[in-house]
Protein backbone atom coordinates (compact mmCIF):
# COMPACT_ATOMS: atom_id res chain seq x y z
CA UNK A 1 0.00 0.00 0.00
CA UNK A 2 0.85 3.28 -0.82
CA UNK A 3 3.61 4.92 1.09
CA UNK A 4 3.47 7.74 0.46
CA UNK A 5 4.05 7.42 3.51
CA UNK A 6 0.86 7.26 5.65
CA UNK A 7 2.09 7.68 9.50
CA UNK A 8 -1.02 5.42 11.20
CA UNK A 9 -0.65 5.17 15.17
CA UNK A 10 -2.59 2.54 16.29
CA UNK A 11 -1.41 -0.50 17.92
CA UNK A 12 -4.18 -3.25 17.92
CA UNK A 13 -3.75 -6.94 19.02
CA UNK A 14 -6.84 -8.40 19.46
CA UNK A 15 -5.84 -11.07 21.67
CA UNK A 16 -8.96 -12.39 23.92
CA UNK A 17 -12.56 -12.15 23.02
CA UNK A 18 -13.77 -10.66 26.20
CA UNK A 19 -14.41 -7.08 26.17
CA UNK A 20 -13.20 -4.65 28.00
CA UNK A 21 -14.76 -0.96 29.07
CA UNK A 22 -13.42 2.12 28.07
CA UNK A 23 -15.11 4.54 29.97
CA UNK A 24 -13.80 8.54 31.04
CA UNK A 25 -15.04 12.24 30.39
CA UNK A 26 -13.95 14.95 28.57
CA UNK A 27 -13.41 18.24 30.15
CA UNK A 28 -11.58 21.71 29.40
CA UNK A 29 -8.87 22.87 31.29
CA UNK A 30 -11.12 25.14 33.76
CA UNK A 31 -12.87 21.63 33.87
CA UNK A 32 -15.97 22.66 31.77
CA UNK A 33 -16.97 19.00 30.48
CA UNK A 34 -17.19 19.27 26.42
CA UNK A 35 -20.34 17.69 24.65
CA UNK A 36 -20.17 16.37 21.34
CA UNK A 37 -15.94 15.59 21.40
CA UNK A 38 -14.74 12.63 19.30
CA UNK A 39 -13.22 9.70 21.26
CA UNK A 40 -12.41 6.79 18.76
CA UNK A 41 -9.45 4.52 18.33
CA UNK A 42 -7.38 5.70 15.28
CA UNK A 43 -7.66 3.63 12.14
CA UNK A 44 -10.75 1.63 13.68
CA UNK A 45 -14.61 1.33 13.48
CA UNK A 46 -14.93 1.73 16.75
CA UNK A 47 -15.26 5.49 18.50
CA UNK A 48 -18.16 7.17 20.05
CA UNK A 49 -19.10 11.35 20.77
CA UNK A 50 -19.66 12.46 24.48
CA UNK A 51 -22.80 12.78 26.23
CA UNK A 52 -23.75 16.68 27.93
CA UNK A 53 -21.47 15.92 31.15
CA UNK A 54 -18.42 15.15 28.62
CA UNK A 55 -19.19 11.22 29.20
CA UNK A 56 -18.14 8.40 26.57
CA UNK A 57 -17.80 4.70 26.64
CA UNK A 58 -16.29 2.21 24.25
CA UNK A 59 -16.01 -1.69 24.30
CA UNK A 60 -12.20 -3.23 22.95
CA UNK A 61 -10.60 -6.39 23.45
CA UNK A 62 -7.04 -6.74 25.20
CA UNK A 63 -4.15 -5.00 23.54
CA UNK A 64 -2.66 -1.88 23.00
CA UNK A 65 -4.32 1.02 21.13
CA UNK A 66 -4.07 4.36 20.41
CA UNK A 67 -7.08 6.37 21.75
CA UNK A 68 -7.75 9.85 19.98
CA UNK A 69 -9.91 13.01 21.43
CA UNK A 70 -10.67 15.67 19.43
CA UNK A 71 -12.69 18.57 19.66
CA UNK A 72 -13.09 21.92 17.01
CA UNK A 73 -11.19 25.21 18.39
CA UNK A 74 -8.86 22.00 20.74
CA UNK A 75 -5.60 20.46 20.67
CA UNK A 76 -6.50 17.00 19.68
CA UNK A 77 -5.18 14.66 22.35
CA UNK A 78 -3.50 10.71 21.30
CA UNK A 79 -3.40 8.69 24.65
CA UNK A 80 -1.70 5.08 24.13
CA UNK A 81 -3.37 2.54 26.27
CA UNK A 82 -2.97 -0.98 26.97
CA UNK A 83 -5.86 -2.99 28.69
CA UNK A 84 -5.42 -6.03 30.38
CA UNK A 85 -8.78 -7.84 31.67
CA UNK A 86 -9.61 -5.00 33.70
CA UNK A 87 -11.60 -1.97 33.11
CA UNK A 88 -10.47 1.25 32.03
CA UNK A 89 -11.51 4.73 33.33
CA UNK A 90 -10.04 7.83 31.92
CA UNK A 91 -10.16 11.82 32.84
CA UNK A 92 -9.06 13.82 29.62
CA UNK A 93 -8.73 17.44 29.78
CA UNK A 94 -8.15 19.29 26.51
CA UNK A 95 -6.25 22.62 25.93
CA UNK A 96 -7.72 25.50 23.49
CA UNK A 97 -5.53 25.49 20.06
CA UNK A 98 -4.19 29.14 19.47
CA UNK A 99 -1.86 28.25 16.67
CA UNK A 100 -2.97 29.98 13.87
CA UNK A 101 -2.24 27.21 11.37
CA UNK A 102 -0.73 28.69 7.74
CA UNK A 103 -3.57 31.93 8.52
CA UNK A 104 -1.46 33.81 5.42
CA UNK A 105 -2.33 30.65 3.56
CA UNK A 106 -5.62 30.39 4.22
CA UNK A 107 -6.57 34.21 3.98
CA UNK A 108 -5.29 34.43 0.45
CA UNK A 109 -6.68 30.88 -0.52
CA UNK A 110 -8.36 31.77 -3.57
CA UNK A 111 -10.55 28.86 -5.34
CA UNK A 112 -9.04 29.40 -8.61
CA UNK A 113 -7.86 26.84 -11.74
CA UNK A 114 -4.32 26.53 -9.36
CA UNK A 115 -6.47 25.50 -6.50
CA UNK A 116 -8.17 23.32 -8.79
CA UNK A 117 -5.13 21.69 -10.26
CA UNK A 118 -3.37 21.29 -6.61
CA UNK A 119 -6.85 19.60 -5.42
CA UNK A 120 -6.55 17.34 -8.65
CA UNK A 121 -3.01 15.91 -7.44
CA UNK A 122 -3.95 15.84 -3.99
CA UNK A 123 -6.74 13.41 -4.64
CA UNK A 124 -4.66 11.33 -7.44
CA UNK A 125 -1.83 10.86 -4.92
CA UNK A 126 -3.78 10.60 -1.95
CA UNK A 127 -6.58 8.85 -2.69
CA UNK A 128 -4.78 6.97 -5.30
CA UNK A 129 -5.74 5.70 -9.11
CA UNK A 130 -7.55 2.31 -8.32
CA UNK A 131 -11.19 1.62 -9.55
CA UNK A 132 -11.76 2.29 -5.47
CA UNK A 133 -10.31 5.72 -5.45
CA UNK A 134 -12.93 6.88 -8.24
CA UNK A 135 -15.88 6.07 -5.56
CA UNK A 136 -14.21 8.71 -2.78
CA UNK A 137 -15.55 11.79 -2.78
CA UNK A 138 -14.15 14.20 0.02
CA UNK A 139 -17.09 16.06 0.97
CA UNK A 140 -15.30 19.34 2.60
CA UNK A 141 -12.78 19.57 -0.10
CA UNK A 142 -12.83 23.50 0.02
CA UNK A 143 -11.06 22.81 3.87
CA UNK A 144 -8.08 21.66 2.16
CA UNK A 145 -5.23 24.38 1.43
CA UNK A 146 -2.21 23.98 -0.38
CA UNK A 147 1.45 25.21 -1.14
CA UNK A 148 3.16 24.55 -4.06
CA UNK A 149 7.23 25.59 -4.07
CA UNK A 150 8.53 25.24 -7.88
CA UNK A 151 11.97 25.17 -6.96
CA UNK A 152 11.79 22.25 -4.69
CA UNK A 153 8.82 20.62 -6.64
CA UNK A 154 6.70 20.41 -3.59
CA UNK A 155 3.24 20.43 -3.10
CA UNK A 156 1.82 20.08 0.44
CA UNK A 157 -1.55 20.21 2.07
CA UNK A 158 -3.38 21.11 5.57
CA UNK A 159 -6.89 21.36 6.20
CA UNK A 160 -8.13 23.04 9.41
CA UNK A 161 -11.14 20.42 9.89
CA UNK A 162 -10.71 17.09 9.75
CA UNK A 163 -11.56 15.41 5.66
CA UNK A 164 -15.12 14.09 5.60
CA UNK A 165 -14.40 10.94 3.05
CA UNK A 166 -17.52 9.43 1.89
CA UNK A 167 -16.13 5.89 0.44
CA UNK A 168 -19.39 4.21 -1.82
CA UNK A 169 -17.34 1.45 -2.82
CA UNK A 170 -15.90 0.32 0.52
CA UNK A 171 -19.15 1.57 2.81
CA UNK A 172 -17.26 3.66 4.85
CA UNK A 173 -17.96 7.45 5.88
CA UNK A 174 -13.98 8.47 7.14
CA UNK A 175 -13.22 11.54 9.36
CA UNK A 176 -9.71 11.67 8.75
CA UNK A 177 -7.36 14.41 10.65
CA UNK A 178 -4.95 15.38 8.09
CA UNK A 179 -1.54 15.20 10.19
CA UNK A 180 0.55 15.70 7.09
CA UNK A 181 0.59 15.72 3.46
CA UNK A 182 3.75 16.18 1.31
CA UNK A 183 4.36 15.06 -2.52
CA UNK A 184 7.71 16.06 -3.32
CA UNK A 185 7.85 15.17 -7.47
CA UNK A 186 6.44 11.34 -7.38
CA UNK A 187 7.49 11.19 -3.51
CA UNK A 188 4.57 11.00 -1.54
CA UNK A 189 4.23 11.81 2.57
CA UNK A 190 1.48 11.68 4.33
CA UNK A 191 -0.01 10.83 7.82
CA UNK A 192 -2.93 11.33 9.47
CA UNK A 193 -5.62 9.60 12.32
CA UNK A 194 -8.82 8.00 10.59
CA UNK A 195 -11.72 7.09 12.24
CA UNK A 196 -14.34 4.49 10.01
CA UNK A 197 -17.88 4.28 9.88
CA UNK A 198 -20.23 2.26 8.11
CA UNK A 199 -22.45 4.52 5.67
CA UNK A 200 -25.44 1.45 6.92
CA UNK A 201 -26.16 0.09 9.77
CA UNK A 202 -26.57 -3.38 7.26
CA UNK A 203 -23.05 -4.22 5.54
CA UNK A 204 -23.99 -4.77 1.67
CA UNK A 205 -22.89 -8.05 0.27
CA UNK A 206 -21.02 -5.39 -2.20
CA UNK A 207 -19.03 -3.61 0.58
CA UNK A 208 -18.20 -6.83 1.68
CA UNK A 209 -17.19 -8.34 -1.54
CA UNK A 210 -15.28 -5.15 -2.10
CA UNK A 211 -13.60 -4.98 1.19
CA UNK A 212 -11.89 -8.45 0.49
CA UNK A 213 -10.73 -7.58 -2.91
CA UNK A 214 -9.19 -4.57 -1.11
CA UNK A 215 -7.71 -6.79 1.42
CA UNK A 216 -6.39 -9.49 -0.69
CA UNK A 217 -2.67 -9.13 -1.93
CA UNK A 218 -2.41 -5.92 0.57
CA UNK A 219 0.28 -5.16 2.78
CA UNK A 220 -1.90 -6.01 5.82
CA UNK A 221 -2.64 -9.32 3.85
CA UNK A 222 0.83 -10.09 3.92
CA UNK A 223 1.88 -9.51 6.84
CA UNK A 224 -0.80 -11.53 9.04
CA UNK A 225 0.10 -14.28 5.93
CA UNK A 226 3.59 -13.59 7.12
CA UNK A 227 3.28 -13.81 11.39
CA UNK A 228 1.06 -16.88 10.50
CA UNK A 229 3.27 -18.66 8.62
CA UNK A 230 0.44 -19.41 5.66
CA UNK A 231 2.08 -17.43 2.54
CA UNK A 232 1.62 -20.35 0.53
CA UNK A 233 -1.88 -20.96 1.28
CA UNK A 234 -2.97 -17.20 0.86
CA UNK A 235 -1.12 -16.89 -2.59
CA UNK A 236 2.14 -14.90 -1.54
CA UNK A 237 5.85 -16.14 -3.14
CA UNK A 238 8.50 -13.64 -1.96
CA UNK A 239 11.88 -13.06 -3.87
CA UNK A 240 14.45 -11.14 -2.51
CA UNK A 241 16.68 -9.42 -4.89
CA UNK A 242 19.60 -6.70 -4.02
CA UNK A 243 19.70 -3.11 -6.20
CA UNK A 244 22.79 -1.75 -7.51
CA UNK A 245 24.00 1.87 -9.39
CA UNK A 246 23.70 1.11 -12.78
CA UNK A 247 27.26 0.76 -14.15
CA UNK A 248 26.20 1.71 -18.18
CA UNK A 249 24.97 5.22 -17.03
CA UNK A 250 26.92 7.87 -16.17
CA UNK A 251 27.70 9.71 -13.20
CA UNK A 252 25.08 12.73 -12.27
CA UNK A 253 28.46 14.79 -11.98
CA UNK A 254 28.83 14.20 -15.49
CA UNK A 255 25.59 14.25 -16.81
CA UNK A 256 24.97 17.65 -15.54
CA UNK A 257 28.53 18.59 -17.06
CA UNK A 258 27.08 17.43 -20.45
CA UNK A 259 24.06 19.41 -19.89
CA UNK A 260 26.44 22.72 -18.76
CA UNK A 261 28.21 22.25 -22.43
CA UNK A 262 25.24 21.69 -24.62
CA UNK A 263 23.50 25.07 -23.37
CA UNK A 264 27.00 27.05 -24.21
CA UNK A 265 27.06 25.27 -27.71
CA UNK A 266 25.66 28.05 -30.05
CA UNK A 267 24.97 25.69 -32.84
CA UNK A 268 22.00 23.30 -33.42
CA UNK A 269 23.02 20.18 -32.35
CA UNK A 270 20.91 16.78 -33.21
CA UNK A 271 20.80 14.46 -29.74
CA UNK A 272 19.26 11.36 -31.50
CA UNK A 273 21.81 10.88 -33.77
CA UNK A 274 23.98 7.54 -32.89
CA UNK A 275 27.01 7.94 -32.14
CA UNK A 276 29.58 4.69 -32.14
CA UNK A 277 32.68 6.24 -31.45
CA UNK A 278 33.16 9.54 -30.36
CA UNK A 279 35.58 11.36 -32.10
CA UNK A 280 34.96 15.01 -30.59
CA UNK A 281 34.42 16.16 -27.38
CA UNK A 282 30.55 17.34 -28.49
CA UNK A 283 30.17 13.48 -29.38
CA UNK A 284 30.82 12.34 -25.98
CA UNK A 285 28.91 14.79 -24.45
CA UNK A 286 25.64 13.86 -26.56
CA UNK A 287 26.49 9.98 -25.92
CA UNK A 288 26.17 10.93 -21.86
CA UNK A 289 23.00 12.45 -22.46
CA UNK A 290 22.13 9.37 -24.59
CA UNK A 291 23.10 7.04 -21.62
CA UNK A 292 21.54 9.66 -19.15
CA UNK A 293 18.13 8.12 -19.62
CA UNK A 294 19.30 4.50 -18.96
CA UNK A 295 17.79 3.43 -15.54
CA UNK A 296 19.43 4.40 -13.12
CA UNK A 297 19.95 1.23 -10.87
CA UNK A 298 19.98 -2.45 -11.81
CA UNK A 299 17.81 -4.96 -9.77
CA UNK A 300 19.58 -8.74 -9.57
CA UNK A 301 17.39 -11.53 -7.86
CA UNK A 302 19.40 -13.71 -5.94
CA UNK A 303 16.92 -15.78 -3.69
CA UNK A 304 13.17 -17.19 -4.74
CA UNK A 305 10.82 -18.46 -2.52
CA UNK A 306 12.59 -17.30 0.91
CA UNK A 307 11.57 -19.06 3.88
CA UNK A 308 10.31 -17.19 6.55
CA UNK A 309 13.67 -17.06 8.73
CA UNK A 310 15.26 -14.84 5.90
CA UNK A 311 12.10 -12.35 6.46
CA UNK A 312 11.07 -12.29 10.09
CA UNK A 313 12.84 -12.54 13.59
CA UNK A 314 11.63 -12.51 16.73
CA UNK A 315 12.30 -10.80 20.04
CA UNK A 316 10.54 -11.63 23.46
CA UNK A 317 8.18 -13.31 21.39
CA UNK A 318 7.71 -9.75 19.39
CA UNK A 319 7.55 -10.54 15.11
CA UNK A 320 10.09 -7.66 13.65
CA UNK A 321 10.06 -7.86 9.53
CA UNK A 322 13.90 -8.29 9.19
CA UNK A 323 15.78 -9.23 5.70
CA UNK A 324 18.66 -7.46 3.66
CA UNK A 325 18.34 -5.56 0.76
CA UNK A 326 15.12 -5.73 -1.26
CA UNK A 327 12.05 -8.10 -0.76
CA UNK A 328 9.92 -8.92 -4.46
CA UNK A 329 6.57 -9.50 -2.71
CA UNK A 330 4.31 -11.59 -5.02
CA UNK A 331 0.31 -11.98 -4.88
CA UNK A 332 -0.64 -14.62 -7.33
CA UNK A 333 -4.45 -15.18 -6.87
CA UNK A 334 -5.25 -11.49 -8.63
CA UNK A 335 -4.36 -9.96 -11.66
CA UNK A 336 -3.19 -5.60 -11.81
CA UNK A 337 -5.87 -3.41 -12.21
CA UNK A 338 -6.06 -2.10 -15.71
CA UNK A 339 -5.19 2.04 -14.05
CA UNK A 340 -2.05 0.15 -12.71
CA UNK A 341 -0.78 -0.94 -16.32
CA UNK A 342 -1.72 2.01 -17.96
CA UNK A 343 0.78 3.88 -15.69
CA UNK A 344 0.81 7.49 -14.43
CA UNK A 345 1.71 9.13 -17.84
CA UNK A 346 -0.12 6.53 -20.46
CA UNK A 347 2.85 4.36 -20.99
CA UNK A 348 1.15 1.23 -21.08
CA UNK A 349 2.88 -2.05 -18.93
CA UNK A 350 3.05 -5.48 -20.05
CA UNK A 351 0.23 -7.00 -17.84
CA UNK A 352 1.97 -10.11 -15.64
CA UNK A 353 -1.27 -12.03 -14.49
CA UNK A 354 -0.25 -11.48 -10.31
CA UNK A 355 0.57 -8.51 -8.68
CA UNK A 356 4.16 -7.37 -7.81
CA UNK A 357 5.19 -5.15 -4.94
CA UNK A 358 8.71 -4.21 -3.89
CA UNK A 359 9.57 -3.30 0.01
CA UNK A 360 12.69 -2.04 1.44
CA UNK A 361 13.80 -1.13 4.99
CA UNK A 362 14.43 2.12 5.88
CA UNK A 363 15.55 1.31 9.89
CA UNK A 364 16.94 -1.76 9.88
CA UNK A 365 14.14 -3.95 10.93
CA UNK A 366 10.17 -3.12 11.64
CA UNK A 367 7.77 -4.53 14.50
CA UNK A 368 4.99 -5.89 13.23
CA UNK A 369 1.50 -5.78 15.48
CA UNK A 370 -0.72 -8.91 15.08
CA UNK A 371 -3.33 -6.81 13.36
CA UNK A 372 -1.10 -6.73 10.13
CA UNK A 373 0.79 -3.06 10.60
CA UNK A 374 4.13 -2.18 11.39
CA UNK A 375 4.25 -0.12 14.07
CA UNK A 376 6.34 2.55 12.57
CA UNK A 377 4.78 2.48 8.79
CA UNK A 378 7.68 4.77 8.30
CA UNK A 379 10.14 1.93 8.53
CA UNK A 380 9.94 0.77 4.97
CA UNK A 381 9.25 2.08 1.71
CA UNK A 382 6.76 0.32 -0.73
CA UNK A 383 6.99 -0.02 -4.42
CA UNK A 384 5.12 -1.78 -7.29
CA UNK A 385 1.87 -2.52 -6.69
CA UNK A 386 2.01 -0.96 -2.97
CA UNK A 387 2.93 1.88 -4.06
CA UNK A 388 -0.18 2.33 -6.73
CA UNK A 389 -2.85 1.37 -3.79
CA UNK A 390 -3.11 4.52 -1.57
CA UNK A 391 -5.81 5.78 0.89
CA UNK A 392 -8.76 4.80 -0.96
CA UNK A 393 -7.92 0.90 -0.72
CA UNK A 394 -7.13 0.74 2.75
CA UNK A 395 -8.80 -1.10 5.30
CA UNK A 396 -9.53 -0.13 9.07
CA UNK A 397 -7.04 -2.15 10.95
CA UNK A 398 -10.24 -4.05 13.22
CA UNK A 399 -11.09 -5.40 9.55
CA UNK A 400 -12.29 -9.30 9.63
CA UNK A 401 -12.66 -11.34 6.59
CA UNK A 402 -15.67 -13.43 8.23
CA UNK A 403 -17.62 -12.61 11.01
CA UNK A 404 -19.90 -8.92 11.87
CA UNK A 405 -17.60 -6.12 11.03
Amino acid sequence: MKKGLFLFLLFVNAISFSQILIKGNVFSKTNEPLEGASVYFNNTTTGTITNSQGEFELKIKEGNYTLVISFLGYKTKQLLITPQKKDVNINIKLEEDSSILNEVVIKKTVYDKNWEYNLARFKQAFLGRTKLAETCKIINEKDIYFEYSPKKNTLTAFAKKPLRIKHQGLGYIITYDLVDFTLKGQQLFFSGLARYKNLKKKVTRRWKQNRLEAYNGSQMHFLRSLTSKNLEETGFVVNQFKRVLNPDRPSEEKINFAREFIKLYNKPIHLSRNISYPKTTLDSMIVTLQKAKLPKYQDYLYKTNLSYHNMITYNNNIPYLNFKNYLMVIYTKEPEEENYLIGMFGKRKKASGVQTSNIVLLEGNAQIDKSGILINPNAVFNEGYWGFEAFANMLPLDYKISGKE
